[in-house]
Parts: structure tokens; C-alpha cells; sequence
């Protein structure tokens, strides 16, 4: 019996997800994660999104989201003590339980190809590294 446990994402975590985030490598954080645009995105998912807490303390946090069509997962991230306890793992069954839940067939996980431990943890949960695709990226404020 894990001495942790999953619920659901509420903005009154920010800020220990952030400081989760922030102390994760491999996790990269901009503008977008703001308090403010964290919270848009809770509220237009709700449910979705999941933190992992042990005797009050957030020990794993991860965003999910989708747009009707595909699930995507994000900074999914478990404080270095924690690892190797299944906690990545269920705070990712959750979020796909929820996908499931609201439609969702597929669900997308964004990792840098550089990030050979999350890679690997991706791997084990049974995902797919597709080399077929390419990641284009537009910030909106320099779109023509």
C-alpha cells in the first residue's frame, strides 16, 4: 500500500507544483505556466490534471488537457525521493482514466529527445516515440 495518493489538480497547488517543476529536470517551464495561465487551463479541463501528495506534501504533479480529438500530458514530475514507487505511473493512469473518461481515444506526451530518463519512463509505461512527426512550434506574439 503506497503511503501517497492521487487527486485531482487544484489551483491551490500552483505553487508547490511550480517549485516540483522548477527542482525537475527535463522540465521546461515559460510564460505559459504562470499561475494565471495554469489556472485557465484547470478550468478548461477540469478534472484532468492530477498532483500525488505523502502526509500533506506535493510529491508529483502532472497537467493534462485535451481539445476534444487528443489527450496531451505535461510536466509530469515526482520529487527525486520518490521515484521508482509507481507514483509517475499512477499520477499517468489517472490522467488517462480521465481522458478516457471524456472521449479520449489517444493522448500525446511532450518530452525533449534529450531527456533520456523521462524517454525511458515514457517507454515503460507502454508509449510510443514516434519518429514519423515533427514538432512545429509557432509563439503567437511573433506569428505573422
Amino acid at each position: 500500500m503506497p503511503i501517497w495518493s492521487i487527486r485531482p489538480f487544484a489551483i491551490d497547488d500552483y505553487a508547490a507544483a511550480r517549485t516540483l517543476w522548477e527542482a525537475s529536470e527535463g522540465v521546461g517551464l515559460d510564460a505559459s505556466d504562470s499561475r494565471e495561465r495554469i489556472e485557465a487551463f484547470l478550468r478548461r479541463n477540469p478534472w484532468l490534471s492530477a498532483i500525488a501528495e505523502a502526509d500533506g506534501a506535493v510529491i508529483g504533479a502532472v497537467l493534462c488537457g485535451h481539445d476534444g480529438r487528443r489527450g496531451l500530458i505535461y510536466h509530469l514530475a515526482v520529487a527525486r525521493e520518490h521515484r521508482r514507487q509507481g507514483v509517475g505511473a499512477a499520477l499517468v493512469a489517472a490522467a488517462l482514466v480521465a481522458l478516457r473518461a471524456e472521449g479520449i481515444r489517444k493522448c500525446h506526451v511532450l518530452v525533449f529527445a534529450d531527456n533520456d530518463e523521462a524517454n525511458q519512463f515514457w517507454r515503460r509505461q507502454g508509449a510510443k516515440i514516434r519518429t514519423d512527426l515533427t514538432l512545429s512550434t509557432f509563439t503567437i506574439e511573433d506569428a505573422p
